[in-house]
């Protein structure tokens, strides 16, 4: 007789858990009824863990599902059935990608088919044996037999009942630690890289919603396993024996869902926004007496700590300056956009006891508070990345090359003695660090012939810039040969004057600027008379721009021609592309022409540059006047 055949011959009270059970929609009951048979000659709890045999299986299933649905064409009675066998195969189509998962639903199914079996058969028992002490009146010693075999099924029963129930905690213990793993090693782990490069111009999305809900359905599920081991150990108050697998194996369980917590919590305590001041250069840089703001959330969102976790600041201790301001908040749901557990310093205060000169000295803010729920108390602690405090505005441009070589460099945030011995930047992480500051400040990375000319400038012409190195000492230290200053500097220089004067033109790719002079001359022969093209200076400390164009003699010689370059001083008078609008050189009769036609390579001047010109024309221009008092050199090739 099948199992499915003894299900329906059990008493109402079974047989309607077993109705109970098919009133779901994952496996429909006629489909178990008409294949009953095959359905129990197979082997499910193998196919779920081997995709082969659930591969298998699931076609064979569908051959069935086909069989069954040609004999119910041939009765007159079964259209309904027909219709429902073929829906039935077309739902569980959806399992084609992967069949295992219902190999592992029909297992379920048998195996609680057969629990509903287990429970009726003792009930069968202990009711025969009750209607034997009642109407055979069997010496006093058989009675008490039966009563222990009785109890004795009992315990059978309930120490199978607990062993299987404990399994099931510890598989899914095992599950969690692994879901607990790709949480905390590598999905925090990659949230906090791309917060650290984000900090320093990178692209990158650092949003913590998807973590929260990963943070906070975990950690749930783990309160629930804590209860569910609480709820046994009232069990055993009420009632225990020798080798109770609760006494013997629940210990361990309870000291592991414990240590699975306390990790989850520990790691779900975050810092969000890094600290940084409103007119800051960028974050990281703090400045002693100007306030600057800094957020920390905790991962584990549950509405009833809100206002409960109290937060507080402190600096790494041994160092020489100290925090002033609100100095513990509350963590508070309001306060984040998005409703998370936040606590927000926003009027911190650095005060410096010695005056800071040192850009290379790092220190770490430090965030603690007490996790106390559910009966699990666990300490928290959190550190900022790296900051850099200086004590002047004059040092930012060299803080902010520290916060730009460690956090291009250095993943480890606790490693405040960074710079004792600073490593090399590879040329793809250096150039990859400087597109993004040309992309925070002018909304364009560098492009690879950009990129290309840096790496020249720097190394010389090689085959690939792969495997070259720049030290932190050429980056921010030596000067630039023929030059009074660094790399950075220089960089820097050109980072300001993009982001003051040219960002519209940078973004929209009017602008080359980073060519060599050789290359230059060779690009623009090559073009029609009055092709120019716009470039950064490499001689001017604080940022230039320049614009060179070709001419043609009369006997068809191309010059190449070039203006001596613009700082700010200019920009902030009179717009570039104003400048390129009303740009004149005097030619033989004395007539002033703007030599300017096509910027590089061929579109028309007023074309790429038309949108930004002032409205004003003419004699009422500003500009033309300034033009003429601030004579424009062409330099001589």
């Amino acid at each position: 007789m099948t199992q499915w055949e003894r299900l329906q011959q059990l008493d109402t009270v079974y047989s309607q858990r077993a109705f109970d059970l098919y009133n779901r929609d994952e496996f429909p009951m006629e489909v178990r009824h008409y294949l009953a048979h095959w359905i129990e000659g197979q082997d499910w709890e193998r196919a779920s863990r081997d995709s082969s045999q659930a591969a298998f299986l699931f076609q064979v299933l569908l051959e069935n599902l086909d069989n069954q649905f040609s004999r119910f064409a041939q009765e007159k009675d079964s259209f309904l059935l027909q219709r429902n066998f073929r829906r039935y195969k077309q739902n569980f189509q959806k399992y084609q990608e992967e069949p295992y998962t219902l190999a592992t639903i029909i297992n379920w199914f048998l195996v609680k088919e057969r629990e509903i079996l287990n429970d009726a058969e003792l009930a069968q028992q202990v009711s025969t044996l009750k209607y034997h002490h009642h109407h055979h009146h069997h010496s006093h010693y058989q009675h008490r037999n039966q009563h222990l075999l009785i109890l004795s099924q009992c315990l059978r029963c309930r120490h199978c009942t607990f062993c299987n129930f404990l399994s099931d905690i510890s598989a899914m213990l095992d599950a969690a630690d692994v879901l607990r793993s790709a949480l905390i090693d590598e999905e925090l782990v990659d949230w906090k890289r791309r917060q650290q490069k984000s900090c320093i111009g990178a692209p990158d999305d650092t949003s913590l919603e998807h973590l929260e809900k990963w943070f906070t359905q975990i950690i749930e599920c783990m309160f629930q396993l804590q209860k569910f081991l609480q709820k046994l150990d009232e069990l055993v108050g009420k009632m225990t024996y020798d080798n109770d697998p609760i006494l013997v194996r629940k210990p361990p369980l309870k000291s592991r869902v414990d240590t699975l917590l306390t990790h989850l919590i520990k790691s779900s305590f975050v810092v969000e926004t890094q600290p940084s001041m409103p007119q800051g250069r960028g974050p990281l840089v703090l400045r002693t007496n100007v306030q600057f703001s800094v957020k920390v959330r905790l991962l584990y969102k549950v509405s009833e700590l809100n206002h409960v976790m109290k937060v507080t600041v402190s600096v790494n201790k041994f160092r020489k300056f100290n925090v002033l301001g609100t100095l513990s908040k509350a963590l508070n749901m309001a306060e984040s956009m998005n409703g998370g557990m936040v606590a927000d310093f926003r009027h911190l205060v650095s005060l410096s006891s010695l005056s800071l000169s040192v850009t290379e000295e790092l220190h770490r803010i430090t965030f603690q508070t007490q996790f106390d729920y559910q009966g699990l108390s666990v300490p928290l602690e959190t550190s900022s990345l790296p900051v850099v405090v200086v004590s002047n505005s004059s040092q930012q441009q060299s803080a902010w090359a520290s916060v730009l070589w460690f956090n291009m460099l250095c993943s480890d945030p606790k490693n405040v003695k960074f710079f004792e011995t600073s490593p090399a930047a590879t040329w793809p992480q250096f150039g990859e660090m400087l597109s993004w500051q040309f992309l925070s400040c002018g909304k364009r990375g560098l492009d690879s012939d950009q990129l290309e000319t840096l790496a020249i400038k720097l190394f010389g012409k090689q085959q690939s810039y792969d495997s070259c190195k720049i030290s932190w000492t050429k980056f921010s230290k030596e000067n630039l040969p023929d030059t009074n200053f660094t790399l950075w500097v220089w960089l820097d220089g050109i980072l300001t004057l993009v982001k003051l004067y040219l960002s519209d033109l940078w973004s929209d790719g009017s602008i080359m600027g980073f060519v060599s002079k050789g290359k230059e001359r060779l690009l623009l022969k090559k073009k029609q008379n009055g092709t120019f093209l716009l470039r950064f200076s490499e001689s001017i400390k604080d940022g230039g721009i320049t614009f060179s164009w070709v001419q043609y003699a009369n006997d068809g010689t191309p010059s190449v021609q070039t203006v001596k370059p613009f700082t700010s001083t200019d920009l902030k008078q009179i717009a570039l592309p104003d400048i390129l609008c009303n740009f004149r050189i005097m030619v033989a009769e004395n007539i002033p022409v703007n030599p300017l036609c096509y910027l590089y390579p061929n579109t028309p001047k007023d074309q790429a540059f038309g949108k930004y010109y002032s409205e004003k024309t003419g004699e009422e221009n500003p500009y033309l006047k300034y033009l003429k008092t601030k004579l424009v050199f062409v330099s001589k090739e």
